[in-house]
């Protein structure tokens, strides 16, 4: 499989692939492709996996498009202002990403359940309990808000983030939170009462403009009447 991803702020994946080869999609990312791509709605796995993929936060199932009878191609873009991210994942190469940041695989990349282990950092961090957990073999592109910007952690090393900014991590990060000192800059100061911090050894993505905080912009000037 090749691939070339075009556009700026509503960028799209182009996907070439030789006959047999095979991508993963959620439902309704297709945008446009060959007329040789077969479509097949699966649960990729059997009901476990599906509802596994069901609380990271994605459809029951996926579709799956295979080029047949030769080369083939299909795109898939962006659903909001962001940027796509190509991850080759492999075997100690797994990656932990934010609900809703996968957007399409090769066929051997398995996308399942993620747990926070801690208690604190599910309720009050702002990723949630769950996020999903990508493992297999085979490229995967992702879906991230705004821009990116990456940080290599070293063993202990840490950042705060505010809620909704952290698109994916290495699974060797931990996450934690912590509060906003003083009850002044809890009440007044506009950041929340809880932030999340990040643990290394590893690799982080941090994302710009999460879709969260535009929507709650935009519902301040929708009249409530």
């Amino acid at each position: 499989m090749r691939y070339e991803i075009k556009g700026e702020t509503l960028p799209a994946v182009l996907c070439y692939l030789d006959n047999g080869e095979r991508m993963i999609t959620e439902r309704g990312s297709m945008s446009w492709m060959s007329p040789n791509m077969k479509m097949e709605t699966t649960s990729n796995g059997g009901i476990g996996k599906a509802l596994g993929r069901m609380f990271a936060g994605e459809a029951l199932f996926q579709n799956v498009y295979t080029a047949m009878g030769g080369s083939g191609m299909i795109a898939f873009a962006s659903s909001f202002p962001g940027k796509i991210v190509a991850y080759d994942i492999a075997p100690g190469k797994e990656l932990v990403v934010q609900k809703s940041g996968f957007l399409a695989s090769e066929a051997g990349v398995d996308l399942s359940v993620f747990f926070q282990k801690k208690f604190g950092a599910g309720l009050f961090g702002g990723e949630g309990f769950i996020m999903q957990r990508l493992s297999g073999q085979g490229t995967v592109f992702l879906e991230f808000d705004g821009h990116i910007v990456e940080y290599d952690l070293e063993p202990g090393q840490q950042i705060v983030v505010d809620t909704g900014y952290l698109a994916a991590m290495e699974p060797t990060c931990s996450i934690d939170v912590q509060s906003v000192p003083g009850v002044k800059n809890m009440v007044f100061g506009g950041e929340g009462i809880f932030n999340t911090v990040i643990s290394g050894p590893g690799h982080i993505w941090l994302q710009t403009m999460p879709i969260s905080n535009v929507a709650g912009e935009i519902a301040r000037f929708i009249p409530s009447k």
